[in-house]
């Protein structure tokens, strides 16, 4: 359904051409306006036609606030088929067994930074994760531009606490990666710089249970620093799922 209405924001699918535009549009005005602003340009490829898109709206104006798209998988065996494929070696996830979701070019409007946009996202995926049986949840979350020394201390914290299981580790297979969990060595992270730094969409995957790789991609291309991200959905916290799913109901 996917359809949620919280406060000020609504949650809904993409319906039309023009709805997939205007989430095409907030895309690249988050992920590459930065570099090359151009009014009316889209961020597009070739995974938009296999994927649902969700739109956050603001309900008064219509205004386009955030959005996000999920791309389905029978199970581990279709991993190959993912966004971040491109990118990992998920050889390890292909003995996964359930339904999984790639969770995809999540972005918010740079102008609107109300934590309840966030929240009716995850309200709305959580939806989502519970109509359809969904058994694990992944994606990359980005960090925004390529320059690691911004965010030691959050590669620090993620390599202390927050690597992958053995059993689902996602190898290196871009051309192109920053090894935190190697080159950091010893490093002790301040968790105050390091929770400032850390994107909030991974703070979210990381209350609920979530892991990431071992290493960071750099991708030039979108101009940002990225991590496999994982997240077993019978791992999350019970009283998390009860929050999850208030915000959901």
């Amino acid at each position: 359904m996917l359809s949620l209405r919280k406060g000020r924001y609504a949650s809904r699918l993409a319906e039309t051409e023009e709805d997939l535009r205007r989430a095409q549009e907030l895309r690249y005005l988050a992920f590459r306006a930065r570099r090359t602003p151009r009014a009316g340009a889209l961020d597009t490829d070739a995974f938009d036609s296999a994927c649902r898109h969700v739109l956050v709206e603001e309900q008064r104006t219509g205004t386009l606030v955030a959005c996000f798209r999920l791309l389905p998988l029978n199970g581990g065996a279709e991993i190959e088929r993912s966004y971040s494929a491109q990118y990992y070696n998920l050889d390890a996830l292909r003995r996964f067994k359930g339904p999984m979701v790639e969770m995809g070019r999540f972005c918010s409007h740079p102008d609107w930074k109300d934590p309840d946009i966030l929240r009716v996202a995850w309200g709305a995926l959580t939806q989502y994760v519970d109509e359809n049986g969904v058994e694990m949840l992944f994606g990359c979350s980005s960090f925004q531009g390529t320059e690691t020394q911004d965010y030691l201390d959050a590669f620090a914290m993620l390599k202390a606490g927050h690597l992958a299981p053995r059993r689902w580790w996602p190898r290196v297979k871009a051309p192109d990666v920053f090894r935190f969990a190697r080159i950091l060595g010893r490093l002790t992270p301040d968790p105050r710089r390091a929770m400032q730094a850390m994107p909030p969409l991974l703070r979210t995957y990381l209350a609920m249970g979530g892991w990431v790789s071992d290493h960071a991609v750099v991708d030039r291309d979108l101009d940002t620093l990225h991590v496999f991200t994982g997240l077993e959905i019978r791992a999350i916290p019970p009283a998390r799922a009860r929050l999850l799913r208030a915000m959901a109901g």
